[in-house]
């Protein structure tokens, strides 16, 4: 057995800043030396950024791709970091002889190298590509078909990409066969609620198929809807857990391993490391061979195994309870706001705050997430608001700090129906009420438009589903936060958060009367949700396994659902298909969101 130091850099890149994330490339590399590391990892595409998504079909960012991991390589030797093996992912195109059918040379592949001494020692392309949820891969890229093995301090290190290992076959196949110690895998693994916990059995079972322990890499941070939440973890070769990342936090997660030494012969050598590409299929397998449908290729980067060391005592993060994570999610909601603002540039956030419960837990995430002082709220009372929600909105702004206005809508609505009424078009009913919400969203607009605001639309899942908004109205914004938040889940988050301040013995943020109060839009008189939808807690129960699961309506009703529920909550929800198209991006939390992960037709006869 062989000792070795790897370090696993959690890091939060961003798509499309080639120099910014090559930075961060550098100075994880400068704290894995410093922490004495013989290997570092870094994730999927780190060079880039992932998803790139319809990025991959630009020639001219594939080419700066490939030229900014070799010139990372020379920057990396040039800051004295060169001794030290680093994996990255990158974006690169498939090159030299032999494409396969529909897989023609210059092709953009999801692609990983390893870097050492100045120079690119080996490179392959993931071989399972994913296209489903909000997985588009066999659209931008073409799979690989090489397995790469890498000696390390007389360890031989296999190399896998993200989905690689959560398919039978292919990449797990030839990690077996060619006898590796270590697997790497190299993730862009987006957050979902509960998804963690199927995480680390996922790769205590690769582990234990392919008898070598496993290190799994994964970024952290948001890139539009999807946020990353890390959760970097090794296992042993019989899957015990050695060591966690936590969530939602940049970090490098060194661990000491104990693994074998390599026994098959390797190539190259520790001085002259090969500088070529092994992403073509015609590449040379030997000594290697060609294992379920992959040609192993392996190249050595030092064969001498180190001096014995006194190891670190490996650190495991815990994890919430799975059965009460709502913590979990919250962090998520807060990371994903937080990095779409700073990556989008915006120097502050508009929240239209009614005194509910929705615009109070997007504003609390808000301040969390950029600071109270970056959060402006406005409040846009009408003639129906009641007294107790102006009261509630103030005492949120109050409580957290955050500046708040006040900007009476009934002067602009009266003059909308003004206007309407002298074309002989009077305005009353829902168009009435609709229009309250438009003059809503035009004034937070314009405060946008004037101040540099990025607009938060704080709508929900439940009402999104069911299209309980008004287009261009309180639908309004540039980000959703609570986009993906059935409202049972929002009332959840908001009772936590609560006590989270409390326990940290500080007032909650968000006023009680917020959250227990029956929910309403005050649009009318005396209005509730519950006079246009049912109870909350059924409604997300049907709306849950009509979207969740694409359940029909008989087998709802056999479910135990009253059929006249059924066929209403299904009506609602595919008459709003044309709304959702119109809304903002908000963060994933669920196995299935209202955007990439669900693509229906607008124009659909389809009802059952």
């Amino acid at each position: 057995m062989a000792q070795l130091r790897i370090a696993l850099a959690q890091v939060n890149p961003t798509v499309g800043d080639l120099e910014g994330n090559l930075r961060i490339v550098v100075d994880s590399a400068r704290e894995a030396r410093d922490r004495g590391a013989h290997l570092l990892a870094l994730p999927e595409m780190v060079v880039t950024g992932y998803p790139v998504e319809d990025l991959a079909l630009r020639n001219s960012f594939v080419s700066a791709s490939v030229k900014a991991v070799h010139r990372l390589a020379g920057e990396l030797a040039e800051q004295g970091l060169g001794g030290l093996p680093v994996v990255v992912g990158f974006l690169s195109r498939r090159e030299g002889p032999g494409a396969r059918y529909g897989q023609p040379a210059g092709a953009p592949q999801n692609s990983v190298a390893v870097l050492h001494e100045g120079a690119v020692v080996v490179t392959s392309a993931k071989h399972h590509l994913p296209n489903y949820g909000v997985f588009d891969e066999f659209r931008n890229f073409v799979p690989g078909d090489t397995f790469p093995v890498v000696r390390v301090r007389g360890v031989d290190v296999g190399i896998a990409v993200c989905e690689d290992l959560w398919q039978e076959g292919g990449p797990v196949t030839a990690a077996r066969a060619a006898g590796v110690g270590l697997l790497l895998s190299l993730n862009g693994s987006p957050y979902e609620r509960h998804k963690d916990d199927v995480r680390l059995e996922l790769c205590q079972r690769r582990a234990r198929e392919i008898g070598a322990a496993l290190a799994y890499v994964n970024m952290v941070g948001g890139q539009d809807e999807l946020v990353f939440e890390g959760d970097s973890l090794v296992v042993d070769a019989e899957g015990e857990l050695v060591a966690r990342a936590p969530q939602f936090t940049e970090t490098l997660l060194v661990v000491d391993l104990d693994l074998p030494l390599g026994s098959a012969p390797g190539t190259g050598s520790d001085t002259a490391p090969h500088t070529g590409s092994d992403t073509a299929s015609g590449a040379d397998p030997a000594p290697g061979g060609v294992v379920d449908g992959l040609a192993i290729v392996r190249r050595t980067v030092s064969s001498t195994p180190v001096e014995p060391y006194e190891p670190l005592e490996n650190v495991v993060t815990p994890r919430p309870d799975p059965l009460s994570d709502v913590g979990e999610v919250y962090r998520a909601l807060v990371t994903g706001l937080r990095d779409y603002v700073a990556k989008n540039g915006f120097a502050s956030v508009l929240v239209a705050i009614s005194g509910g419960i929705d615009s109070a837990l997007t504003a609390t995430i808000a301040v969390d997430a950029v600071g109270a002082d970056r959060v402006h709220g406005v409040l846009l009372p009408s003639e129906h608001s009641s007294g107790h929600s102006v009261t509630d909105a103030e005492e949120l702004a109050r409580r957290q700090g955050f500046a708040a206005r006040t900007i009476a809508i009934a002067p602009v609505v009266d003059a909308f129906e003004a206007a309407t009424a002298a074309a002989d078009a009077p305005l009353d009913g829902l168009s009435a009420e609709n229009l309250q919400a438009r003059v809503r969203g035009t004034l937070v607009m314009a405060l946008s438009n004037q101040e540099g605001h990025l607009v938060l639309a704080t709508g929900n899942k439940s009402e999104a589903a069911t299209g309980y908004s008004t287009l261009y109205g309180d639908s309004v914004g540039g980000f959703a936060p609570i986009k993906d938040c059935w409202k049972t889940l929002v009332w959840e988050l908001s009772r936590w958060r609560n006590a989270e301040a409390v326990r940290a013995g500080e007032v909650p943020p968000i006023p009680e009367n917020s959250i227990e109060k029956p929910p309403s839009a005050e649009l009318r008189p005396d209005q509730l949700d519950t006079d246009s939808l049912p109870d909350y807690e059924l409604l997300d129960a049907v709306l849950d396994a009509y979207i969740g699961t694409d359940k029909g309506e008989a087998e709802l009703v056999f479910a135990g659902y009253d059929p006249d529920l059924v066929r209403r909550v299904i009506r609602l929800v595919d008459r709003a298909e044309y709304k959702r198209r119109q809304s903002a991006p908000g963060t994933k939390i669920s196995a299935r969101n209202l955007g990439r992960d669900r693509r229906l037709p607008i124009t659909n006869r389809w009802t059952v």
